[in-house]
C-alpha cells in the first residue's frame, strides 16, 4: 500500500509540468503583442504630423498600454513557472529580475489586478481623449468597469492585509 501511495504521489506531483505549456504559451502571447505593438509605433510616426492633434496621446496610450499587459504577461509566466513548476537557474544571474522568487500567489494576484487596474485606466483615458466620438452612456459604462476594477482591487489587497495580520498573530 505504501507503495502506491508514493507512486500517486509522484505522479502528482509530476503533473505539474502539465502547467508550463501554459507559461511558455504565455511567452507566445508576448510575442504577438509585439507584433501589435509594432504596427501601433509605426501608425503613430506615420500618422504625428499627418493625424489629428489627439491622435499622438491616443497612439502613445495604445503603447504604453500594450507594454503594461506584456509585462503583466511575463510576470505572469515567470512567478507562475517558479511558483508551480520548478525554479529558474541560475538564481545569481545579474539581469534576474528582483521580484523573481519572491512573488507568490498572493502577490500575483496583487500584480495582476494593479496591472489590469493601470490597463484599465490607460483605456479610460483614451476614451476620454476621444470623448466626441462617445455616447455619455459608453462613457458611464468604461467609467463603471474602471470604478470596478479599482473596487475589487482595494478588495483584494485589503484581504490580503486581513489574512497577513491572522497569520502574523497582530
Amino acid at each position: 500500500m505504501k507503495k502506491l501511495e508514493i507512486l500517486l504521489e509522484s505522479l502528482l506531483f509530476g503533473s505539474r509540468w502539465l502547467l508550463a505549456p501554459f507559461f511558455f504559451g504565455l511567452v507566445l502571447a508576448i510575442l504577438a503583442l509585439l507584433f501589435k505593438f509594432g504596427k501601433a509605433l509605426v501608425g503613430l510616426l506615420a500618422g504625428v504630423l499627418t493625424g489629428s492633434e489627439a491622435q499622438p496621446i491616443i497612439g502613445i496610450l495604445t503603447l504604453v498600454d500594450t507594454a503594461l499587459l506584456a509585462s503583466l504577461l511575463l510576470i505572469i509566466a515567470f512567478s507562475g513557472y517558479e511558483n508551480f513548476v520548478s525554479k529558474f537557474a541560475p538564481e545569481d544571474h545579474e539581469d534576474r529580475p528582483a521580484w523573481m522568487g519572491k512573488v507568490g500567489f498572493s502577490d500575483l494576484k496583487l500584480k495582476l489586478i494593479g496591472a489590469i487596474v493601470a490597463i484599465s485606466a490607460v483605456e479610460l483615458l483614451k476614451a476620454f481623449i476621444e470623448a466626441g466620438s462617445l455616447t455619455h452612456r459608453e462613457l458611464a459604462w468604461k467609467m463603471g468597469i474602471h470604478l470596478t476594477f479599482v473596487v475589487s482591487g482595494v478588495l483584494f489587497a485589503l484581504t490580503d492585509y486581513i489574512a497577513g495580520k491572522g497569520k502574523s498573530g497582530h
